[in-house]
């Protein structure tokens, strides 16, 4: 009986270790395959990163061109709103100077026609 129950135990014991050696040889395959995985989703990551990227700089270029097209409209609609302004002052200014010798000039006659 002692014999039957060493053999018994035996077998168990074996039956563990094989179980375990299985146990551990899906572990490793599992982290084999995970390890697998990681690398092809951190490719395809690395990959739509640089796509990304790329694409990003020409839209970054475009609108800086965008934006510099229309800083130089803008800067010529000033330029020539402000040209427009001063020629416009300016005849103002000559009109107003004519008017005042004008009216200084009568001014001067009526006093002169006065004073006689």
């Amino acid at each position: 009986m002692k014999s039957i129950l060493t053999a018994l135990l035996l077998m168990a014991l074996l039956g563990i270790s094989a179980l375990a050696q299985s146990v551990g040889a899906d572990v490793k395959k599992t982290g084999k395959d995970t390890e697998q995985v990681t690398k092809k989703a951190a490719k395809k990551t690395a990959h739509k990163t640089k796509k990304t990227a790329a694409k990003t700089e020409v839209a970054t270029k475009k609108a800086a061109k965008k934006t510099e097209q229309a800083t130089e409209k803008a800067a010529d609609k000033t330029a020539d709103a402000t040209e427009h302004a001063a020629k416009k002052t300016g005849h103002e200014v000559k009109k107003g100077a004519k008017k005042a010798g004008h009216e200084t000039k009568e001014g001067a006659e009526k006093t002169k026609q006065a004073i006689k």
